[in-house]
């Protein structure tokens, strides 16, 4: 019987890799090919990106993997081209056409149309989605063939510009809130300007407070010498919260879980209660609740090794 190798010994990486993420990928096989380069032991995407869709994809390794939620709840910017006039089942480059009419819309019924669809609104989140019933995803069901109802869902769309049109394609901006299907965005747009609709072409620029500024291709990161080197820091997925320096001994008791009465200890601290992010000079410690009376309330903490 042969030997079975001994299994590969992956390192401790912390960090945050803006990635561009390539058109055919998914998120998960993204995020595997950028942890085999990396050979990181732990690693998270924060919010699922289509396999058809490029552009920012933050993975978190180690540490960063503590805080990947708060990128799952954040806004997100995106540039769509939507295809008038043919709808697919999947309403993506990806799916079967399952209808296609004549575009004549003019700029003033885009214009119209798009204003129906800013702010709040309720999105019948599609079929083909990662979303589960009955522990399977619905993505499953329609390879099968079968359509379950779904309930619409509430999510705001902040903005909604129109970049150009130049029939059938209408190219848009569009900032929302988490949970927002653009796919479906761009299918109702279709459907109240009468032609129908699908992506064309789907890139994401933001999330949260990260840009495409330092955004890096997965080619880039394989063929760099040192690609730990890379990384951003873990705190760049916190540049949102306010920041609190601690002293030495406060920072220890704050590593231990206590929680901190800060009022009479000359801490510099921000005028607004809520969540902040905590150092010991340049060192992340972790985020905590800033509350009444100056209480800082650990919440989630940093594992040092050292």
């Amino acid at each position: 019987m042969k030997p079975m190798s001994p299994k590969k010994v992956r390192d401790l990486v912390d960090g945050v890799l803006l990635l561009d993420k390539p058109v055919g990928f998914s998120s998960n096989d993204a995020l595997i090919k950028a942890k085999r380069i990396l050979n990181a032991k732990k690693a998270g995407h924060t919010g699922t990106l289509d396999p058809f869709a490029t552009g920012l994809l933050p993975l978190c390794f180690g540490e960063a993997t503590k805080f990947s939620q708060d990128l799952l709840e954040a806004d997100k910017t995106y540039e769509t081209t939507v295809h008038l006039g043919v709808t697919t089942d999947t309403g993506d480059t990806e799916g079967v056409v399952i209808d296609t009419r004549s575009v004549a819309v003019t700029l003033e019924q885009i214009e119209a149309v798009l204003a129906q669809f800013r702010g709040p609104i309720a999105q019948v989140p599609p079929m083909h989605s990662a979303l589960k019933r009955d522990g399977k995803p619905l993505y499953e069901y329609a390879r099968a063939g079968i359509t379950l109802e779904r309930e619409a869902r509430n999510v705001v769309i902040h903005e909604l510009k129109l970049v150009s049109y130049e029939a059938p394609f209408l190219k848009l901006v569009v900032t929302c809130s988490k949970g927002t299907y653009i796919r479906v965005l761009g299918q109702d747009i279709g459907a109240a300007l009468g032609t129908g609709a699908h992506l064309q072409a789907l890139r994401r620029t933001q999330v949260g407070a990260l840009t495409t500024a330092g955004m890096l291709t997965l080619e880039t990161l394989g063929a760099h010498a040192a690609p730990l080197s890379l990384l951003a820091p873990v705190d760049a997925l916190l540049s949102s919260f306010p920041a609190v320096q601690l002293t030495a001994e406060l920072a220890k008791r704050f590593l231990n879980g206590q929680r901190l009465a800060l009022g009479k200890e000359q801490i510099a601290l921000p005028p607004e209660q809520g969540r902040v992010r905590v150092y010991l000079d340049a060192k992340l410690l972790g985020t905590a609740q800033l509350g009444e009376y100056q209480i800082l309330a650990p919440e989630r903490l940093i594992a040092f090794t050292q």
